[in-house]
């Protein structure tokens, strides 16, 4: 019981060790698998905003190419109140005005607001236009620029949704000092910068429901990994225990009785020795041998023999006590182990089970045969050191028997 007890506790504990060695792997691909999405999203939204940014710096350049673009004044349109004479008229006195790649710039913007997709905002720390006043966000990556950084990328919440934000710097050319040579700017000087921003509310809550989507899959997959692994490894643990019961059996039994064999019997017989002797205990010791066992085998054959040698062995054990110990000794030899049992009531088990061996009649394949056994009796002495000294005498008492003319129980006297 104690090993099994060990034996129970090792596959407990590799069980749990590897359920939860399992688990934290599982979980740490799934959680892999959600931060991977997180960042591939924001790889996606990174990418789209450089790519606007390089659109709008390209119209810019190309408006700044040609010194700006003139448009007809007409309704709704307004001239630049920071450009010195920016409008002229025609032969035909229609008004036209010029539009500035910051003007045009900021009329874009709108324009991309209006259909919802995203905001550009021209800005520096030295503006001309107050509206072109940079924000907080603005501000710091302006900051950043001055000290030689790219681009700069922050998300934000405005009135409880969120923004994507990205901004990069813009360099002065040759044909912005038109306009800002007398801010005291030269040639690549970082003036300003374009930032561009996208609402991605809903980015974020397709994000947010993705992330719930993996965590229900790893936790589903965990429980049917687990599930699996805990009923694939009892399934094991229960093939073992019936190996291992298999082995037991065959290394205690009698293959062809299904007795105890002599090695299992004799310990068995040792620890019933050793606890009669601490406790004072009686402990008897029968011998019985069956008679002309060997004119069975010549007559009707060696099956014949096997036939009997079970039949006589079934009745054996089903007539003994619970609690004592019936083995194959060798051959056609039989041993009981009666624990708390005296010389009178060992010689009274004795006669009972002769008498009842002698009546039956046992059915072989060759046909039916009466068998007959001679018994050998003895008792655990205060001068027995070992268990071969009781053996000794029961054995003694089985040749006595046998001599005196068989189908008997005979016992020698103690000396």
């Amino acid at each position: 019981m104690p090993q099994l007890n060990k034996e129970a506790q090792i596959y407990k504990t590799f069980l749990i060790s590897i359920s939860l060695t399992a688990a934290l792997c599982l979980s740490a691909i799934f959680w892999g698998m959600s931060i991977r999405t997180s960042d591939l999203i924001h790889e996606q939204l990174l990418e789209r905003a450089k790519a606007d940014f390089d659109s709008i710096v390209l119209t810019r350049e190309w408006s700044t190419r040609y010194g700006g673009v003139y448009v007809e004044k007409k309704k709704g349109v307004t001239s630049n109140p920071y450009l010195v004479n920016p409008d002229i008229t025609t032969k035909d006195h229609k008004v036209y005005t010029l539009i500035n790649p910051s003007m045009m710039t900021r009329e874009i913007s709108e324009l991309a607001l209006e259909k919802g997709k995203f905001l550009y905002h021209m800005t520096s720390l030295k503006p001309l236009n107050p509206a072109n006043k940079p924000d907080e966000f603005e501000r710091k990556a302006l900051q950043f620029f001055e000290a030689g950084a790219r681009e700069f990328v922050e998300t934000e919440d405005r009135a409880g949704r969120a923004y994507y934000r990205y901004m990069a710097p813009v360099y002065v050319t040759p044909g912005c000092l038109s306009c800002h040579a007398k801010q005291g700017y030269s040639v690549n000087d970082v003036r300003g910068g374009i930032s561009v921003s996208y609402d991605i509310d809903q980015v974020n809550r397709k994000l947010r429901r993705n992330t719930i989507m993996i965590v229900v899959l790893g936790m589903f997959t965990i429980v049917l990994f687990l599930s699996m692994l805990w009923y694939f490894t009892f399934r094991l643990i229960n093939k073992i225990a019936d190996a291992r019961r298999m082995i037991e059996e065959l290394a205690m039994t009698d293959g062809l009785t299904k007795l105890y064999n002599r090695r299992y019997l004799m310990e068995r017989f040792l620890e019933e020795f050793e606890r009669s002797k601490r406790l004072g205990k009686s402990l008897g010791c029968i011998m019985f041998d069956l008679d002309y066992f060997k004119r069975i085998n010549d007559q009707y054959g060696h099956q014949a023999g096997d036939a009997v040698l079970k039949k006589i062995s079934a009745i054996a054990a089903e007539f003994i006590r619970a609690y004592d110990i019936l083995g194959r000794f060798g051959g056609e030899e039989f041993m009981i182990v009666l624990p708390e049992t005296d010389l009178a009531d060992s010689i009274r088990f004795a006669e009972r089970l002769r008498e009842l061996l002698k009546n039956q009649t046992i059915e072989t394949g060759a046909g039916a045969v009466h068998m007959t056994a001679s018994f050998g009796v003895a008792v655990l002495t205060k001068e027995d050191s070992t268990v071969d000294d009781i053996i000794k005498r029961a054995d003694e008492g089985l040749y006595e028997a046998k001599k005196t003319g068989r189908d008997r129980v005979c016992l020698i006297a103690e000396k």
